[in-house]
């Protein structure tokens, strides 16, 4: 067996694992999660991707041997793996306050928030993983399409840097909202937590139901960033398919820790907006790049400008304390 497919296997392993002892433990039903809650489990999802990152490491030489000179060092794909999750985890935070829209529009019961969030995010893993198989599929056979990636990204950075963030998205005006009430029952209660009821003999479906596909729905619309940006860092499929689906699975846990101060980092958006702006120069100018520097201080060089724009782009708005959303967003999500 290959390395490769043995950290396939450790991962699939702990991955179920953990699912079952978060569906076990983590999300009973009718469940109010509290910060100190939120914050054990962020804990617990981070430390589960360091210590895959230890275990890459662990693993390094090997996979660095099985790469067809594609990697330099040992040190490389973990450190690949390091920025990859960084980058999608603070994008992650960029979920949430759409997802706090989402909830605060069909009034949702806090209660029923653990298990929407999970349903959803479960959801989004799987529309992901066949994203992430076609794009990495469209890649090995058409290398341009990466060009094309990197423009995008540099089109997506420029325009969430300008954005003056004073237009607000309406779930009820999506057009996701509007092809589920076109073409099925729904009902405008939550049916006590259940996301299908019967009424004259019919299955109704709740918003509860609506809301978990809106949430899977905005990640995807989510994931044309961070899939493209993800490949701007590794070519590598295991650190794009692993990274993913390790800040994907961590998101729940940050929804309720950073609900109520999420609203506050006003400057992440423009912190984002420069990383991938970043990243999608880098693929566009990947030829020249290579002669300039080796893969792994590129690799270096990409984690240092992830870790220096986000946490600079927090600690910022902090200092600023500039106003953002209004306060009702935030009041109204712990009602």
């Amino acid at each position: 067996m290959s390395t490769h497919a043995i950290v396939y296997l450790v991962f699939g392993i702990v991955l179920t694992i953990a699912l079952s002892f978060d569906l076990g433990l983590l999300s009973k039903k009718n469940k109010t999660i509290t910060i100190k809650q939120a914050l054990t489990q962020t804990f617990f999802w981070v430390g589960l991707a360091l210590a895959f990152f230890v275990f890459l490491w662990v693993e390094g030489s090997l996979l660095a041997e099985e790469s067809n000179g594609n990697v330099s060092n040992s040190s490389q794909l973990p450190l690949e793996f390091l920025s990859a999750y960084l980058m999608e985890w603070s994008l992650s935070i960029d979920n949430i306050f759409v997802f706090i829209l989402i909830f605060n529009s069909f009034k949702v019961k806090e209660q029923h928030y653990s298990r929407v969030l999970l349903i959803g995010i479960l959801m989004a893993i799987i529309f992901r993983i066949i994203f992430i198989t076609l794009g990495v599929a469209l890649v090995a056979k058409f290398a341009w399409v990466l060009y094309i990636f990197g423009l995008f990204l540099v089109y997506t950075g420029y325009t969430m840097f300008t954005a003056d963030g004073e237009e607000q998205f309406d779930p009820h005006e999506s057009k996701v909202y509007k092809f589920l009430k076109k073409y099925l029952p729904l009902a405008n209660h939550d049916g006590n937590g259940k996301y299908i009821v019967r009424e004259n003999g019919k299955p109704i479906y709740t918003i509860l139901f609506v809301v978990v596909v809106l949430l899977a729905a905005i990640d995807l619309v989510f994931a044309l960033d961070s899939i493209p940006a993800v490949m701007g860092i590794s070519k590598d499929p295991m650190i794009i398919y692993t990274s993913n689906i390790f800040a994907v699975l961590g998101l729940r846990s940050l929804f309720f820790l950073l609900r109520g101060a999420v609203t506050k980092f006003d400057y992440l958006q423009q912190g984002i907006a420069i990383v991938l702006v970043f990243i999608g120069v880098k693929m566009l100018g990947e030829h020249f790049i290579n002669e300039w520097f080796d893969k792994s201080t590129q690799v270096f060089l990409s984690l240092g400008i992830i870790v220096v724009c986000i946490a600079g782009s927090i600690f910022y708005s902090i200092i600023m304390n500039k106003k953002g959303t209004p306060a009702d967003v935030q009041d109204d999500s712990v009602n």
